[in-house]
């Protein structure tokens, strides 16, 4: 009894993220591409603006819009269109549409 019950508690993060990996999750993977990628620039939150990076909490850019310049770049941004896959850019726009907007 002890031993299923134990076994129920380490499948529950599991059952809980829709079976799959922790850590494997659209924020988890997202927020670590964009530490990896984007913090350089756009800082942690999204608002440092080194060597003229834009503060992402204040983009208007629809979903669409931030996957083509995460894709392509845009000034002196590089496009991660060769770095990335198109679900990774997917993930860190998904990241970067959810950085709390300051007013």
């Amino acid at each position: 009894m002890h031993l299923v019950r134990g076994a129920a508690l380490l499948l529950l993060p599991l059952i809980a993220c829709g079976g799959q990996e922790v850590g494997e999750g659209q924020g988890p993977v997202g927020s670590r591409l964009f530490g990896t990628h984007c913090t350089l620039c756009h800082g942690d939150d999204g608002r440092l603006g080194l060597s003229g990076a834009k503060d992402l909490t204040a983009s208007a850019l629809s979903r669409e819009e931030m996957i083509a310049v995460v894709r392509n770049g845009r000034g002196a941004m590089m496009g991660y269109g060769r770095v990335l896959s198109e679900e990774e850019i997917g993930l860190v726009v998904d990241h970067v549409r959810s950085l709390e907007k300051v007013e």
